[in-house]
């Protein structure tokens, strides 16, 4: 997106991954014993008293209070301070004081309301809490042992470990959801220590955006990237060395990103991140936090502020890509990645994004198909917009227009093969109605590749890895019945014959408008159908005839012609016979039946079946 949304406030909560747990219905006895009395009282707990003690932390344990405490015994607490170098008697206040923290939450939480996911702990940094069917555990790391000793002033749980102060390392580690992510910042990149580097201080603080393991999952979809069963990881067919460009580009060192500070951004102002380029905007939207990468596909922040020593952890629901990353033969761009980083798209681009298309062209076409989108220029959008905005045209009426210039087929389709095929017909993805009727396009190649006769491919053949892209000159608005006998030179003759006759704009009128109504039911005879004619009628009788080929609100496809079939009256008032096997339909004056020799061709308000003669209503107009 190229531009940025900013809001005055925004409030993000950090979220739990995993839905919580029934309340706690864990009946205690009446405690008559504060934290710090209980730990004084309790032999086991020497190690954390003389902790609290040094700390100056006793009084606040002491006091009126609802605390959740994660209590480390004496063998826990003497591993800690081996394994750290440390013992209590050396140890500051300074030093002790946030691990002890890092033990206590502000809320009096039973084992049943410890649910999984992340909360603040009283040393300002997060608690990560696994509760699954094989018990609680914190930060990966240290497990409840003994739950629920309540207190008058919270609850003691009994860990077997000292709970670390986190690094943003630790999370990646510790929460299932980050599984993906740990894979490959522990073993999918061998030549760089990211976990080393997320664990120190070097570079630091760290603003991290952490794919879950969905991010993953959708990055190996939109990308057709094989997974790696051995290891269990989902991109596994990523090189180490691709691998460690789009981690870095998840990593923003030096700053300390809060959510309340990303309405303050504005765009080019986010920090470069590790990798070294900079992300396209980092920005508010529909009350929803989003970072937009290369790839033209908007990352959603999902849990905010999980914060480390080191840093703070936003989960993010897509793999970040960056340029350098797009440059490679697995990674290669998409249309939507195109569509963005090709001058003179813009408005195009913004389209996608109020559509939501550029996930839509950002991801390969279904049942191993390709997509051909045809790329109107910013000149081409202003010349449709006529000086109103993108915002001005609906939501629905936008996707249609879009969805009008993609075609799906089983090879993406290159300016040389509109050329090798002829002009011909084919369908875009947009629809007729409600229905799932694509709509027609007519592609003619005299004189160029030339769309429903107004759109000209003027920058052909801009390969995609889930297709092809061909810019064009003119926006391919959707498509009347009068669009194609216009477009498609088979028609000249009838398209100037609707204008003799003064017909051109009743069928171009819309569903359920004008006189006749809309929608239409078209046999349009072919410029050889009117050739074979001694003489074209003209005035009244021209009309007349030319009437005779409308069948009025109804919208009769091949597929159709069965349940039709007989005679149906048409705007002209005379019947018309319809068969569907073979597909045929004649006029009361016509010796044989006209075959249908091109059929469906599907607009918004009608489609139309070009026939081999030209329908006569009367045996006196049969020549």
């Amino acid at each position: 997106m190229k531009h940025i949304f900013k809001t005055l406030f925004v409030v993000l909560f950090v979220t739990s991954f995993v839905a919580c747990s029934d309340d706690d219905d864990t009946t205690f006895p009446p405690a008559t014993t504060t934290i710090a009395e209980f730990v004084a009282g309790n032999p086991d707990y020497s190690s954390l008293l003389a902790a609290l003690e040094k700390a100056e932390l006793v009084a606040t344990l002491s006091g009126e209070g609802n605390f959740t405490v994660f209590a480390p015994n004496n063998a826990a607490f003497d591993a800690f301070l081996t394994a750290n170098n440390l013992t209590l008697d050396a140890a500051t206040k300074e030093q002790l004081e946030p691990i002890l923290l890092n033990h206590v939450l502000g809320d009096a939480l039973t084992s049943a309301q410890l649910t999984t996911g992340y909360r603040d702990n009283l040393a300002n940094f997060s608690t990560y809490v696994n509760n699954s069917d094989s018990g609680v555990v914190i930060n990966g790391s240290a497990n409840v042992t003994t739950p629920n000793l309540n207190q008058t002033n919270g609850i003691i749980h009994a860990v077997d470990a000292v709970i670390a102060l986190p690094t943003v390392a630790t999370f990646a580690v510790a929460d299932p959801n980050f599984s993906q992510l740990a894979l490959s910042l522990t073993t999918r990149t061998p030549d760089v220590d990211y976990a080393a580097t997320l664990s120190g201080t070097e570079s630091s603080p760290f603003t991290v955006f952490a794919p879950t393991n969905d991010a993953f999952l959708d990055l190996a979809a939109r990308f057709g990237i094989a997974a790696n069963t051995i290891t269990n990881t989902a991109v596994g067919s990523i090189t180490p060395e691709q691998l460690a460009i789009v981690l870095n580009y998840h990593v923003i060192p030096g700053t300390r990103l809060l959510a309340a500070g990303i309405p303050d951004l504005v765009e080019g102002e986010a920090p470069a991140t590790l990798q070294g380029e900079r992300y396209s905007g980092i920005f508010i939207e529909d009350n929803e936090a989003v970072i937009e990468d290369e790839t033209g596909v908007d990352a959603t922040i999902i849990a905010t502020d999980v914060k480390a020593t080191n840093g703070v952890i936003h989960a993010i629901d897509k793999v970040l890509l960056p340029a350098a990353a797009l440059a490679d033969d697995v990674l290669d761009r998409s249309i939507t990645a195109r569509a963005v980083a090709t001058p003179g798209l813009d408005l195009l681009t913004a389209a996608l994004y109020r559509t939501e298309l550029n996930d839509v062209l950002d991801r390969p076409a279904a049942d191993g198909n390709a997509y051909t989108v045809f790329a109107p220029t910013d000149d081409a959008f202003r010349t449709l917009l006529d000086g109103r905005d993108l915002e001005d045209i609906p939501v629905e009426d936008l996707t249609q227009i879009l969805l009008n210039h993609v075609i799906v087929d089983s090879d993406a389709i290159s300016a040389s093969m509109f050329v090798t095929q002829g002009s011909r017909y084919r369908t875009t993805l947009a629809t007729y109605g409600d229905t799932d009727n694509n709509l027609s396009i007519f592609i003619n190649i005299d004189g160029g590749v030339i769309l429903n006769g107004v759109a000209t491919v003027t920058g052909p053949d801009v390969d995609a890895r889930n297709g092809i892209v061909h810019v064009v000159d003119e926006v391919i608005t959707l498509p009347d019945v009068t669009t194609f006998a216009t477009a498609d030179p088979n028609f000249s003759t009838l398209a100037q014959q609707l204008t003799n006759a003064d017909l051109v704009t009743a069928l171009q009128a819309t569903n359920g408008t004008g006189t006749p109504e809309a929608p239409f039911t078209i046999f349009a005879p072919t410029n050889a159908a009117f050739d074979n004619l001694s003489s074209v009628p003209t005035g009244n009788e021209l009309r007349a005839v030319l009437t005779y080929h409308v069948i009025a609100q109804s919208n009769v496809r091949s597929t159709d012609l069965a349940s039709v079939a007989g005679e149906v009256a048409t705007v002209n008032g005379a019947n018309v016979t319809i068969s569907a096997d073979p597909a045929t339909v004649q006029g009361v004056g016509n010796m044989t039946a006209s075959a249908i020799v091109q059929a469906d061709v599907q607009a918004t308000n009608g489609v139309i079946h070009a026939i081999d003669q030209v329908l006569s209503p009367t045996a006196m107009q049969q020549p």
